[in-house]
């Protein structure tokens, strides 16, 4: 908390809020003054930053100064503010944010966000909903990653060794179409949880797909691109059926199995999927017409989508094989994943198998570190 308030009357209310611990003792630096914060050398500035939770009797450049330091040492730093005197710091921050309706015009100019209702809490309520957004837009592009990856291996496999790809343009074009935007629609429809505001903020390097959306995509890419395969190389024999019903099945399992892995998307790390579903009538409306879009692709538009209608059991067939991706997905998030990013581990292992022979040893100990 930084305020032009007096030391005596920024503790008691820093006490209140919870700011100050009931432990607090004047030795803790803790509690200061912007004189003593701005006569520090830039040394002792940075050694006791973390350790202040209260500057008293601040000017506009110890405002500044405070938020200048913390972004120096890599934090991303908000600021909330009403005053003329607060328009430096809001302009400095990362995300400023200032008062609707006490707030001053050069505060609101210098902000990002104005606080419409002057309610305090409202900036819970914009953290909860901005890592919502966050939290969407990772589960979609772990998805629509998926798919692509999928349909890109297979048909490049199956072009290479048979001359042909399973997967035609017209099929491939639905696939993006239902899934880029009923998939987008379907997963950006979750609302913001409790358990959002119990994670910790993202940082500012942190890379956009983490290690968990790379486990579980690779993990649904490749049970995909195995049984597609299978289906391309083995269908015809295994189910007794000539090559065009063969490709529609493989078109018809690829795009169940993108059906049963929205599910999936929606929890990247809880292997319950299914929780809260019932609250997003919104998900479950947009999966039923992707399923009725499909049925009516594969049985009723057989020249245009290059398909054949299947039987009753051959539909149970990719039913089934598309609802495997749920105890897949069940079981992969049992595995432990790494902080480390992946492409930078990626990165480390190269380096190390191409270092010298003299260095070897120990360029292979960093990349294991």
């Amino acid at each position: 908390m930084i305020t032009g308030d007096n030391i005596f009357t920024a503790k008691a209310i820093a006490t209140e809020c919870g700011i100050l611990g009931p432990d607090y003792n004047e030795e803790s630096g803790e509690a200061i003054e912007g004189i003593q914060f701005r006569n520090y050398t830039p040394e002792e500035r940075m050694e006791k930053l973390n350790k202040i939770k209260v500057m008293a009797r601040s000017s506009p450049f110890d405002k500044l100064l405070m938020v200048q330091c913390l972004k120096h040492k890599g934090e991303v730093v908000a600021v909330t503010g009403d005053g003329t005197n607060d328009a430096l710091a809001l302009k400095e921050a990362d995300i400023g944010l200032s008062m609707g309706i006490q707030g001053t015009e050069v505060a609101k100019e210098s902000s990002d966000i104005v606080i419409l209702d002057d309610n305090f809490s409202s900036v819970a309520t914009v953290l909860r909903w901005g890592r919502c957004v966050y939290n969407n837009i990772q589960k979609f592009i772990q998805f629509q990653l998926t798919v692509n990856v999928a349909a890109l291996v297979i048909n490049f496999i199956a072009a290479v060794s048979a001359g042909e790809v399973p997967l035609t343009a017209v099929q491939l074009l639905w696939v993006n179409l239902i899934m880029d935007t009923l998939g987008a629609l379907a997963l950006a429809t979750d609302r913001p949880t409790k358990e959002l505001m119990t994670k910790p903020p993202v940082g500012r390097t942190e890379p956009l797909i983490t290690n968990i959306m790379w486990r579980n995509l690779l993990a649904q890419a490749l049970y995909q691109i195995t049984i597609l395969l299978i289906l391309q190389f083995r269908g015809e024999s295994i189910f007794n059926v000539h090559a065009r019903v063969n490709d529609t099945l493989i078109f018809n399992t690829f795009v169940l199995c993108q059906v049963f892995n929205e599910f999936n998307a929606r929890k990247m790390e809880k292997q319950n999927v299914f929780q809260g579903i019932l609250q997003n009538r919104l998900f479950m409306g947009i999966v039923g017409i992707t399923i009725i879009l499909q049925v009516v692709m594969v049985e009723f538009l057989k020249e245009f989508a290059d398909t054949e209608r299947l039987e009753l059991w051959q539909w149970g067939v990719c039913i089934l094989l598309g609802a495997f991706s749920w105890p897949i997905a069940w079981f992969v998030k049992l595995m432990p994943v790494s902080d480390k990013p992946f492409l930078s581990y990626l990165t480390n292992v190269k380096q190390a198998i191409y270092k010298k022979p003299s260095s070897y040893g120990h360029g292979t100990a960093s990349a294991i570190r």
